[in-house]
């Protein structure tokens, strides 16, 4: 079973980035690329989730993301029948929005830490006193999620309706049944009321509050006080009660605390019913900023198609970039397509949008595979069973290695990892080498890959090693588009065999002319 949302947090405050990308090669998505992707911002962009479990499951899903196409499909028809069914969108953002007001409550009665009997809380997280409250809000507001999915009709498409049967079992579990209650509390031993049998053994019962009338009772019989009890009728007669107050309050107040509060909330801390629902509301606002998503993003959106191919294939209409081109209607769209080539070789000079376009395809990608529309006027794709993008990461030498052997390194964690299904993303290769140890590294790294038969795309100012694949009838060429000496930001044939070099250190104030006016003020 996956691990869920309630698992990841463990035993610290609800946080939404608790799910964090697998190692290289055991998800479809490792840190580096995770890192490269700019997915944390990919999040902000997609994220119009309202709960703090909707967030953090969107962000475990971008962490995460699926390489089921059957899963992945079933979930677009999800958020495709919220998409277009107004009343069904509406019900469901009324639950999410309910949820996003109260589900505090369960956290503060989950994770909040007691202060003690007479301590005071000065933490936004801390409970002073016995819990009571806190214990009937965090409750009531899983009582709540299940009362209002019960009264929705049960939707078209089967994933929805496996997110609503995961909390039809929770209200039909043993934790559920302890939340409703009554509690029974026998000799340390907790239950609920269908496994208590009989009036023997006696139990306890726990009710979230403190005033019990029947123990309220007995104590005041054994203090000798009770014919006094039954007949108060002044305010002067209570202080009389004062000593009663100061044995009942801690005795019955830490004895609920202590025997049934902290052990129930510690078991549906744990508990995979309890945490399961939560996901199932998770997975809920997640579709539903999915739908928002699209209507937020101000340009053409489409849940891409998914289909199944020996080898990775993309095609893209009219993409745009999810972070950049969100509510940016000036934001040039490009077409893609990668099918049978395998290898796109892309030049161009620098500040041309070769990198934010590659980080295009990738967070495109990405957004197909947890389920999510995506920016462009169409979208063909299978799903990648990897997703990597190297980058020069200079921060991150390896030990007595360089910069070559960094990198290096990285590529061949990346090819071993590998399959026909994967998308590779190589930015600039061999760097720290001469121009013919460059060319001779480049090409064997770069028709390994190719044999290997994955969607590989190399971003790369070397022109002359673009002309040797192409030459060989490897792959295909793309540059960025210049006019005028400005990018246009598309992505046009051809190779690009200059890297406006001047134009960039004219525009930084560091170009030859720049150099002698700086040496000649300083003469």
């Amino acid at each position: 079973m996956t691990e869920t949302i309630l698992q990841s947090w463990q035993h610290s405050w609800p946080e939404i980035k608790s799910t964090q990308p697998l190692e290289t090669g055991a998800g479809v998505i490792d840190q580096s690329a995770f890192n490269t992707i700019e997915v944390d911002n990919l999040f902000e962009a997609v994220n119009h989730c309202s709960t703090t479990v909707g967030q953090a499951f969107l962000y475990r899903s971008l962490s995460r993301p699926l390489d089921d196409i059957r899963l992945l499909k079933a979930k677009q028809e999800a958020a495709a029948e919220i998409g277009r069914n107004p009343a069904l969108r509406e019900v469901l953002e009324s639950i999410v929005q309910h949820a996003a007001d109260t589900e505090k409550n369960l956290y503060m009665l989950l994770y909040a830490e007691f202060v003690g009997s007479f301590g005071s809380a000065r933490g936004a997280h801390e409970i002073e006193g016995y819990g009571y409250a806190q214990y009937r809000s965090g409750v009531r507001f899983m009582l709540d999620l299940v009362d209002r999915i019960r009264q929705i009709e049960a939707p078209q498409s089967p994933f929805l309706n496996t997110v609503f049967d995961k909390i039809h079992r929770f209200a039909a579990s043993r934790d559920y049944s302890l939340i409703a209650g009554p509690v029974y509390v026998t000799e340390g031993v907790i239950q609920s009321k269908e496994e208590k049998q009989g009036w023997f053994p006696v139990s306890v019962i726990f009710k979230p509050r403190l005033f019990k009338p029947l123990i309220f009772a007995m104590l005041a019989f054994i203090l000798g006080l009770l014919p006094m009890a039954m007949s108060i009728t002044t305010p002067a007669q209570i202080i009389f009660f004062a000593p009663l107050f100061l044995v009942y309050f801690p005795i019955v107040g830490g004895y609920d605390r202590d025997n049934c509060i902290i052990p129930l909330r510690n078991r549906f801390r744990s508990s995979p019913e309890v945490g399961e629902a939560l996901d199932a509301l998770g997975q809920l606002d997640e579709l539903l900023s999915f739908v928002k998503f699209s209507a937020a993003f101000g340009s053409e959106t489409t849940l891409p198609a998914l289909v199944d191919a020996p080898h990775h294939r993309i095609n893209l209409a009219a993409a745009k970039n999810p972070v950049l081109g969100k509510a940016n209607p000036n934001y040039v769209a490009n077409d893609f397509v990668l099918d049978d080539d395998k290898l796109v070789l892309i030049t161009g000079p620098n500040s041309g949008g070769k990198t934010a376009f590659c980080k295009t395809i990738t967070q495109i990608q990405l957004l197909a595979q947890i389920g999510c529309y995506v920016p462009a006027r169409a979208a063909t794709l299978t799903v990648a069973d990897r997703i990597f993008y190297q980058a020069p990461e200079i921060s991150h030498l390896v030990d007595g290695e360089g910069r070559f052997g960094t990198e290096l390194k990285r590529t061949k964690d990346i090819f071993l990892a590998s399959t026909s299904k994967s998308l590779v993303v190589l930015d600039e290769m061999s760097e720290g080498t001469t121009f013919e140890e460059k060319m001779e590294s480049s090409i064997n790294v770069l028709t390994g890959f190719y044999r290997k038969g994955n969607s590989t795309v190399l971003i790369t100012h070397n022109h002359q090693l673009v002309d040797h694949f192409i030459a060989q009838g490897m792959g295909i060429a793309k540059q960025v588009e210049f006019a005028h000496e400005a990018p246009t930001y598309r992505l046009i044939p051809g190779i690009s065999r200059v890297s406006h070099a001047d134009r960039v250190a004219k525009k930084i104030g560091f170009s030859k002319e720049d150099i002698d006016n700086y040496l000649a003020g300083s003469s």
